[in-house]
């Protein structure tokens, strides 16, 4: 299907073909024309031409077809976008990439996690109690940001200090929330969700911060030199299911496995000291990790990262296989990460749910 953007009058105009569709169209025929519309937050009229034949399946082929052009459009038009940012790189790697690409970078960290790195690199850099809610959601209301995305690490634990109200001091827009959605639940998931919702809740949207760096999203494939033996397959296969199953609980992403048999799973404290406690219970070493995504995830928070501390990790603790979820999980400092995986004997592969069900089913 060729697609052509070209400028015309202030506004992109694309050539997309379209003749018959079914599902939610009830074969309903798009024929010749136009159609105009403002993207989301960004200010931007898109002009789509109807023209020619191109058969639409079903709603997931419409959707298929459009959004990589409107995700096209999006980053052609420099945006204003407000990052709300934890600990980690990867809200460095994210400013980078979106500052490369023309965008405007309006960052508000959590205190005492986000890196002091970010100030060198957005046009706007504010700090923000954990308890806060309020707070950052007025610096980009006064900013005028309407779309914002989430990246890097909270460190949940903070939650269950001694006198976490007093250290966290929460404004009463987090207390609010907190009584609201958390009450039932203090998962990942319920918590995030309930963050967004307050942001929405003043025309504040979050999209994935993805959209502007998927090169950092693991390819399918080995990506070492070493690749897993036999058994290390075995516990792969083992350890997924596991791994989906706790994602689906909400609980973690991570499973350390040897010889099928469980050796740790993680939960709050983060897949770090999953696998040094991995370490502790099997002084033999040479276990494997398995990394994968909720199937329920979503992707603009909480998606599977790993990086050279992961491996500094493994390799201190005994780990010889890292098995990661394809496309579905971010590889922070690609080229150093596999040099160093390596260096170490470590295994790193990269591969999809639909390709493990095939493998177990021969």
């Amino acid at each position: 299907m060729p697609i052509n953007p070209r400028e015309s009058n202030g506004c992109l105009v694309i050539a997309v073909v379209f003749v018959s569709a079914t599902g939610p169209f009830r074969r309903s025929q798009l024929v010749h024309g136009q159609h105009q519309k403002y993207l989301p937050n960004s200010g931007t009229c898109s002009t789509i031409s109807i023209s020619g034949s191109q058969t639409i399946m079903d709603e997931d082929h419409f959707t298929a077809v459009l959004e990589p052009v409107l995700t096209s459009l999006r980053q052609i038009a420099p945006q204003r976008i407000g990052l709300l940012a934890g600990a980690g790189r990867f809200p460095i790697v994210f400013a980078q990439a979106a500052r490369e690409q023309g965008h405007s970078v309006y960052c508000v960290g959590v205190r005492d996690m986000v890196s002091a790195e970010l100030a060198d690199l957005c046009d706007n850099f504010e700090t923000s109690p954990l308890g806060w809610l309020g707070r950052p959601i007025r610096l980009f209301r006064r900013a005028g940001i309407t779309r914002a995305v989430m990246a890097g690490k909270i460190e949940k634990t903070v939650l269950f200090h001694p006198f976490r109200l007093l250290r966290m001091l929460p404004d009463w827009r987090a207390l609010r929330m907190w009584y609201q959605h958390a009450s039932r639940d203090k998962k990942d998931d319920t918590l995030l969700m309930a963050v967004i919702n307050e942001f929405e809740r003043d025309g504040i949207r979050f999209g994935s911060a993805l959209e502007f760096c998927p090169n950092l999203l693991a390819t399918h494939g080995f990506l070492t030199r070493r690749k897993p033996t036999a058994a290390q397959w075995k516990d792969i296969r083992f350890g997924w299911e596991l791994a989906k199953e706790m994602g689906r609980l909400d609980i973690g992403q991570s499973v350390v496995v040897k010889d099928t048999a469980v050796i740790a799973v993680e939960a709050i404290e983060g897949t770090d000291r999953c696998i040094r406690r991995a370490g502790e219970l099997c002084r033999a070493g040479g276990f494997t990790v398995v990394k994968v995504a909720k199937p329920q995830q979503d992707m603009r928070f909480d998606v599977p990262t790993i990086g050279t501390q992961t491996l500094q990790t493994m390799y201190e603790c005994g780990g010889k296989v890292l098995a990661i979820e394809s496309e579905k999980t971010i590889i922070l400092d690609r080229e150093d990460l596999i040099r160093m995986a390596d260096k170490c004997g470590i295994a790193i592969v990269s591969i999809s749910a639909a390709e493990l069900e095939q493998s177990s089913a021969a």
